[in-house]
């Protein structure tokens, strides 16, 4: 008797709009998980080498300091000390007349916020599948929850009555792809929200990173932290 109700049988019994539906859910469950998963990856590393900024700071000079941060071309904080290390470089080589017109404050802030902005967009990537499965998912089922009520009322229409025998199985074979809409949807949401909260935390480390560099490159030392003045080494030039 349950072999006539439940998944394998809305597949069995479906025609092939209830099959694409099918298809269509377990596909965006299937984008959503690789897209959580590949992030919460990225943002463990992201705070591995947060962890790095600190030791960073206690170098002999910068070139030891972006040793100890890693030769990772993923690792934001790398590369916002390379940009704020050329951006630096560029204005200190720029033509006289043209360095006279720049700040140099102006032009590493400038460097680094496009560092960061960079850096951002990289962390975001993927989101914006989990915003549109959240979203369409549980109308993606809605859709073959209707169709299947209609495929039912045809069935006892054509049957000529409507007894409760005839009625229960179709129209909960069909509720269920509303239960699948809803299955794919919730994880979406919540990976969506569990990510941006990560990806928040991750920024804000790059920011004051960033502003730390940005007192490093303009006065040559680092500004002093809650950790105290002394807590970390004036690092030599590059």
């Amino acid at each position: 008797m349950n072999s006539q109700f439940g998944l394998v049988n809305v597949w069995m019994q479906g025609d092939i709009v209830t099959r694409g539906v099918a298809i269509l859910l377990l596909l965006m469950s299937l984008t959503s998980w690789m897209v959580i998963i590949l992030k919460v990856l990225d943002l463990r590393r992201y705070a591995a080498q947060a962890k790095g900024t600190e030791i960073f700071w206690h170098s002999a000079d910068f070139s030891e300091g972006l040793r100890k941060l890693g030769a990772d071309p993923g690792n934001p904080f790398h590369t916002l000390a390379l940009e704020g290390r050329e951006a630096t470089s560029h204005h200190r080589q720029a033509q006289p007349q043209l360095a006279n017109s720049l700040d140099v404050s102006d032009w590493v802030t400038r460097a680094l916020r496009n560092s960061i902005d960079n850096s951002t967009s990289t962390m975001q990537a993927g989101l914006a599948v989990l915003a549109s499965v959240g979203s369409t998912a549980p109308f993606v089922g809605l859709f073959g929850t209707v169709w299947g009520i209609y495929h039912a009322l045809l069935s006892i229409g054509v049957a000529g009555q409507a007894t409760i025998d005839k009625v229960a199985g179709p129209i909960g074979e069909a509720l269920i792809m509303t239960a699948l809409g809803l299955a794919v949807a919730i994880p979406a949401v919540l990976g969506y929200n569990a990510l941006v909260r990560g990806n928040k935390g991750v920024i804000n480390k790059l920011n004051r990173f960033a502003h730390d560099l940005h007192a490093y490159f303009v006065t040559g030392a680092r500004m002093n932290t809650s950790y105290g003045a002394n807590s970390a080494v004036n690092m030599k030039k590059a």
